[in-house]
């Protein structure tokens, strides 16, 4: 698997059919005509039937041809989350939400969103030590909920991953421009395209591109790249505290709730998308030496220290300068500019800057490896699953993301972004946290049906009581009816699981603690988050999942099956040469 006799003597730089179509499927019309007359029963076998981890782990790894470099250790996960996370979030979001939503009570959304990205933490930790592959939570998915479910994640993954690139290269653009002291608009192109998308970005989409180059090149040079820039950071980070803290004036903290609690969580929804990236963690488990000692030091690690500095900033800037006077696109240089510290809005500006680029640089790497995994599995063409034998990255992958990423940053305004992504970010959290439990309490060919039936009947409770609330906080958020139904069936639920039903599997290393009911925590939190963004953005979330299930019933759906029954035989016959060398007993 990571020899260099398994590396086949091809040209990376191809582009035959072959390389984009190599299933029986897609040979030619005829044989595609024939697939889609299966496509009910296929439909049903990729439904039904599970990878496993030795698939993960194995096979699909071989279709990369060259292996990914095994030379990142715990100290890179750390700055990894660190540059992955603090970027445009904590910069642009934080002055946006609290002048919108929250008010001074933007800290109480920092930590709500928090304790969610802090519950998927735990999730994604336990399985990127047991399963340590580029997918990510596509991987995992795979393993435990099956190839429809990992799908719509996948689908979801790439969304995130474009959407979040050209949102954190939209803030780019704004802090630049306060860093040449003119307008944040300044430097965009006006048109008379409809609200949202009349402000065309050509600098966010150039910085997308070098970002991408950069990456391409090695993951260790990135990471000493993601070190320096991430160290000027935390000193902007400490400056803004400290400073913050010296100008507050307590009565900007007042009133402390001007829209209420509705507005906390409206405003903590949107703001999750300050903790996004943690998970490009995950996906460097491959490139890891020590995985199973590394990545639960640099997720857990990074991501505790996260979440205490976003608290901190926020407070710092809502009793720096009233909420209602806070700017929207560079809250934190204007803040400063006001309080008389012109000087210090450079110094803010160029750290917002140092932050969104490291954004862009680990980003770039950790949506490569999850669209290589995707790749490696067929769901999308197996071209972008290669690893370029030199630089032992993914440069399709890259590009794949990359293009689209720029595309997009070129048109769309960073408000009209950040809301989609959050609901992508938080519904692939939630089907973390069912996949764990599920991993936890059944194991194919040992978990009696009477059992599995008991799993599915608490885990449709606990997902249908947490939509309740969360419909119930939308629709009368000052009620009390609704939460003494829903609440109590979560907790019953919950509270079945622990006690009917045993633990099939325990980590062998490290695990989530408090198992059920961190991940029912989670569940419930992240589905709480989703109801509390506005309509626009599940219309949005539901075209672009239906363009998605069209895609998997015309390609994904028999790609994945004729990948699945290559495996299959392939294993089979490694099998029967194992069993017919065995030597001839006497």
């Amino acid at each position: 698997m990571g020899t260099e006799s398994d590396v086949q003597p091809r040209s990376y730089w191809r582009f035959s059919k072959q390389d984009f179509f190599p299933e029986k499927s897609f040979e030619n019309w005829s044989s595609y005509i024939s697939a889609l007359s299966e496509t009910r029963l296929r439909f049903k076998d990729r439904l039904l039937n599970r990878s496993d981890e030795t698939t993960e782990l194995v096979y699909l790894r071989k279709q990369s041809e060259n292996s990914m470099k095994r030379q990142l250790n715990w100290w890179d996960l750390i700055w990894f989350g660190f540059g992955s996370v603090i970027g445009t979030g904590i910069f642009v979001l934080t002055g946006q939400e609290a002048h919108d939503h929250a008010g001074p009570a933007i800290i109480l959304s920092y930590v709500a969103s928090g304790i969610s990205a802090m519950l998927s933490v735990f999730c994604y930790t336990e399985f990127a030590v047991e399963i340590p592959v580029a997918g990510g939570s596509f991987a995992y998915l795979r393993v435990e909920l099956g190839d429809l479910a990992a799908f719509i994640a996948a689908g979801n993954i790439l969304l995130e991953s474009i959407i979040g690139s050209a949102a954190v290269a939209r803030g780019w653009t704004s802090y630049f421009t306060t860093l040449l002291d003119r307008h944040s608009n300044s430097l965009r192109i006006h048109t008379d395209l409809k609200d949202g998308f009349n402000l065309l970005d050509p600098l966010a989409s150039g910085v997308l591109v070098i970002a991408s180059m950069i990456a391409i090149t090695s993951a260790k040079k990135t990471s000493y790249l993601n070190w320096i820039a991430s160290a000027v950071n935390t000193v902007v980070i400490i400056f803004v505290i400290v400073a913050g803290f010296a100008h507050a004036n307590t009565s900007n903290l007042q009133p402390f709730l001007p829209y209420g609690a509705k507005g906390i969580f409206q405003a903590a929804a949107i703001v999750y998308f300050a903790y996004g990236g943690f998970d490009n963690i995950a996906t460097m488990a491959e490139e890891t030496r020590n995985p199973r000692r590394d990545i639960p030091i640099g997720l857990l690690g990074s991501m505790s220290m996260i979440t205490v500095i976003y608290c901190l900033m926020a407070l710092s800037l809502s009793m720096m300068q009233k909420y209602s006077d806070l700017d929207t696109n560079a809250a934190y240089s204007v803040a400063f500019q006001n309080v008389g510290m012109k000087w210090a809005k450079y110094l803010v500006a160029l750290g917002a800057l140092k932050g969104m680029t490291t954004v862009l640089l680990v980003g770039a790497l950790g949506q490569a490896r999850y669209t290589t995994h995707i790749a490696r599995s067929h769901m999308i063409p197996p071209f972008f699953a290669l690893v370029h034998p030199k630089t032992g990255t993914p440069i399709y992958a890259t590009l794949l993301i990359t293009i689209p990423s720029a595309i997009v940053a070129f048109f769309s305004s960073l408000g009209v972004l950040a809301s989609l992504l959050s609901v992508s970010t938080l519904f692939i959290f939630m089907m973390m946290a069912v996949a764990l439990l599920v991993r936890r309490y059944y194991m194919r060919g040992v978990t009696p049906r009477a059992n599995l039936a008991k799993l599915i009947a608490f885990l449709l409770l606990i997902v249908a009581s947490s939509m309740g609330t969360s419909a119930y906080w939308g629709l009368k958020p000052g009620g009390w009816i609704g939460y003494a139904i829903t609440i109590p069936v979560w907790f019953a639920a919950t509270l079945g699981i622990a006690v009917m039903l045993p633990q099939e599997r325990t980590p062998k290393v490290w695990g989530v603690p408090l198992v059920p009911w961190l991940p029912s925590l989670s569940i419930a939190i992240n589905l709480f988050l989703m109801g509390s963004l506005g309509g626009e953005t599940f219309v949005r979330f539901g075209i672009c999942t239906a363009i998605m299930l069209l895609y998997y019933v015309l390609f994904g759906v028999h790609a994945t099956y004729d990948m699945a029954q290559q495996i299959k035989t392939e294993s089979t016959t490694i099998a029967e040469d194992a069993e017919e060398s065995k030597p001839t007993p006497p």
